[in-house]
């Protein structure tokens, strides 16, 4: 896509929205990491430059000997990839949005548990920094591949999140790939871990898929032997320490005073002193979810008692705290209570509760001009850094709300966005420069999976 493209597909964006965004402030320059990532014969990840086609990208050994090996390799792994795409659902031909949805997929495959990764674990992007597994974006990741036919792959995503989580249900903000439960740095947990893994385990059980296999390509999707589709009374078997663990630690964190969670670092990556909008949400999320998993029986009750969790409180409890949400952050559903609109008001609507919040899509729409950035794509919230920066997660998070709210022309737009601003190879960045292009990490796992989920929307 050109440069004036992107620019057009930017104004096309603003012009919608209705926005006469003048903009103050610093335009902040990120380089592109890279144009997208692959993996070499020996299936490791690795980042393909700026400039370079993976296409045309063979990483072949300076020993000519071993080249007709390495490119046989090569061949075999492609068409294990394809195999793979063709085994779920992807668009058709005419669909306008087929490149974009098929790269999202293919590079959800390529992050996922490549060589010295456990199985399931799907790293955030292929930069260095990014080679972690964050238990929000492995939620989406898996939902995404649920909702796209490659049930064995999300079970197995989720499956390693039971892995990693604490025996008091909190989560890491993020986690090395190889399985152990090793962190990269002292962070603190973020608590939107628990209600993220919950909402996916529904969403998941609502799915159904068969049990994991033994043996295999773990990223190869279902292998040979595979058993015929579970119901969704087996699944949630298989992630009854996921769901019970997470449900303890969502109602431990309640504040008998308020009602609320307390505060915790969110996607923001920030230490918090304050609820954010984020933590309230994604703990609805959970407990809602839970409650669901619950009613329909799904769940043992001696895992409910081993984990001392009276299962009857968490419907209460998750209508309470929908209540004090709307009570604290209503009507305008701000990052902090008084605050500036925040990305986390979608989180209060459709597919990540089964009911919207009173009032949470009229504030979506509302505070989207505050949070447009110059190229056309959102920030994380009005308050975030002026720098001209549009962030690809936030935007299709926007994608997502719409097209699960009925708004189809609104998802519409923000998709055919997205796709404009994707690299030359196609990956979806994580970020976009104030003048179109393509910036930072690529392809950024989260953004893949909300671009699936939004495109999965059911039609009304």
């Amino acid at each position: 896509m050109s440069r004036r493209s992107r620019l057009a597909a930017a104004l096309a964006v603003l012009l919608v929205s209705s926005g006469a965004l003048v903009w103050q402030g610093s335009h902040r320059q990120v380089p592109l990491h890279q144009e997208t990532a692959t993996r070499d014969a020996w299936g490791r990840l690795v980042e393909v430059a700026p400039g370079r086609s993976a296409d045309g990208w063979l990483p072949l050994s300076s020993d000519p000997a071993t080249v007709p090996l390495e490119v046989s390799v090569l061949a075999a792994r492609e068409a294990s990839r394809q195999a793979w795409l063709a085994s779920g659902w992807v668009p058709g031909a005419s669909d306008p949005r087929a490149a974009m949805v098929r790269a999202a997929l293919a590079d959800l495959h390529t992050l996922t548990a490549p060589t010295g990764a456990a199985p399931g674990a799907v790293l955030a992007g292929p930069s260095p920094a990014w080679r972690y597994v964050w238990p929000r974006d492995a939620a989406c990741v898996a939902v995404a591949f649920a909702r796209t036919g490659h049930q064995q792959d999300a079970l197995r995503t989720l499956l390693l999140l039971q892995e990693l989580q604490a025996g008091d249900g909190s989560m890491q903000a993020r986690y090395l790939p190889g399985g152990d439960g090793g962190v990269p740095d002292d962070r603190e947990p973020q608590e939107d871990g628990p209600g993220w893994a919950l909402w996916a385990a529904a969403a998941l059980v609502e799915e159904g898929m068969p049990p994991p296999e033994t043996g295999g390509d773990a990223g190869s999707g279902l292998g040979a032997g595979a058993e015929p589709a579970a119901e969704g009374q087996q699944v949630a078997e298989l992630l009854t320490p996921l769901v019970v663990r997470s449900s303890a630690r969502l109602l431990a964190r309640l504040d008998p005073q308020t009602g609320l969670p307390r505060p915790s670092p969110d996607y923001w990556e920030r230490p918090e002193d304050e609820l954010t909008l984020a933590v309230a949400a994604t703990s609805l999320m959970g407990l809602e979810a839970a409650a669901g998993l619950h009613a329909q029986g799904l769940v043992a009750g001696t895992a409910w008692a081993q984990a001392g969790v009276d299962p009857r409180r968490l419907a209460p409890a998750a209508e309470d705290l929908r209540s004090r949400i709307v009570e604290e952050f209503g009507p305008r559903f701000p990052r902090h209570a008084g605050g500036r609109p925040d990305a986390a008001v979608t989180l209060l609507l459709p597919p990540f509760l089964d009911e919207p919040v009173r009032g949470a899509d009229t504030a979506r729409l509302r505070g989207q001009q505050a949070q447009l950035r110059p190229a056309g794509g959102m920030a994380p919230g009005a308050g975030w850094r002026n720098d001209g920066v549009s962030w690809t997660p936030q935007t299709a998070l926007q994608a997502v709300a719409a097209a699960h709210n009925g708004h189809p022309q609104e998802a519409a737009r923000w998709l055919d966005w997205l796709a404009a601003h994707r690299t030359d190879a196609g990956a979806l960045p994580e970020k976009v420069l104030h003048d179109g292009d393509p910036a930072a990490v690529a392809p950024l796992g989260w953004t893949a999976a909300l671009v699936l989920l939004a495109v999965r929307a059911p039609h009304p």
